[in-house]
């Protein structure tokens, strides 16, 4: 098969008999070859012909012989662990010398995997900085993260419960989830400070802040949920793909809520603690004086 251009149009061009000199096998062995002399061979003494089985055609990639391989995820099997064991089966079955590539969401997760571990890093460590100096301190920042280990353990638990995987969208639920859940803890160490500042103690202050804080807290939350709730219970043309993100959403949510008034206070008093146990005793402040 062979090609060439007139006009600007690309033509393809295939070479073959007359459908009366092809119609049987036999026929092969009338055809003439070229030897290296030159002169005309008949087919028949340099090559039989054998019927047999064989594919209907060969796929190249990158002018080598491939194969495309479609599977899907058996239930409770995440991505990542299936391709660790396509892996493991390649390197045992293919023959030397062979090479693998991904395609379609497996290559997203491959490809996308790295930059959005890196990615998750980069928003914590925004999220830190935005808040030491919001707060002017380096304490209250740590604080206020610790609500974004208590909803990508939610995020994790509830894609267990509801057996899908850890994919691309569920990873970006899990980046989202850094500035939905800090607001929370944020509400509380807010508020614990300004109770400090007027004279309350650390307990009675931090107890005051979550009952009053409570029902902003309950409001966004609940409010939040049920933005990412269409999401997750798969509305709308194409939303099978997006279902892990809403699951990320809405279990990361809904565990950091109910967490975070129990923990984010009990650390707030801890490392209050720590930092009074670790300023210099015996220190008076001096009376101001005029100067002369």
């Amino acid at each position: 098969m062979s090609t060439f251009t007139r006009n600007d149009k690309l033509y393809y061009v295939m070479v073959q008999l007359d459908s009366t000199q092809r119609r049987t096998p036999s026929d092969l062995s009338g055809l003439y070859v070229r030897g290296r002399g030159g002169e005309l061979v008949q087919l028949d003494a340099v090559a039989h012909v054998h019927e047999g089985v064989g594919p209907r055609q060969l796929n190249h990639f990158n002018r080598v012989r491939d194969f495309t391989l479609t599977a899907g995820l058996a239930p409770g099997v995440a991505l990542g662990e299936a391709l660790d064991s396509l892996d493991r089966v390649a390197r045992t079955v293919l023959p030397r010398g062979s090479t693998t590539a991904l395609a379609g969401e497996s290559r997203d997760f491959k490809e996308s995997g790295g930059a959005l571990y890196f990615a998750f890093g980069v928003a914590l460590v925004v999220v830190f900085m935005v808040l030491a100096s919001q707060f002017e301190s380096l304490v209250h920042p740590f604080t206020v993260l610790l609500a974004v280990p208590l909803a990508v353990t939610g995020a994790l638990a509830t894609l267990f419960v509801v057996r899908s995987t850890l994919n691309l969208y569920s990873q970006i639920g899990m980046i989202l989830l850094i500035g939905l859940v800090t607001k929370n803890s944020i509400l509380l160490v807010e508020y614990t400070n300004q109770l400090k500042a007027r004279g309350m103690e650390t307990v009675a202050a931090a107890v005051e802040a979550g009952r009053i804080r409570l029902r902003p807290i309950l409001m966004t939350s609940v409010a939040t949920i049920m933005g990412a709730l269409p999401v997750a219970m798969g509305l709308g043309a194409g939303s099978a793909s997006r279902r892990p993100l809403g699951y990320a959403i809405v279990g990361g949510i809904f565990f950091s809520t109910v967490l975070t008034l129990f923990v984010v206070p009990v650390a707030y008093l801890l490392l209050d603690r720590l930092q009074t146990a670790r300023q210099p005793r015996g220190l008076q402040a001096g009376q101001p004086v005029e100067a002369d």
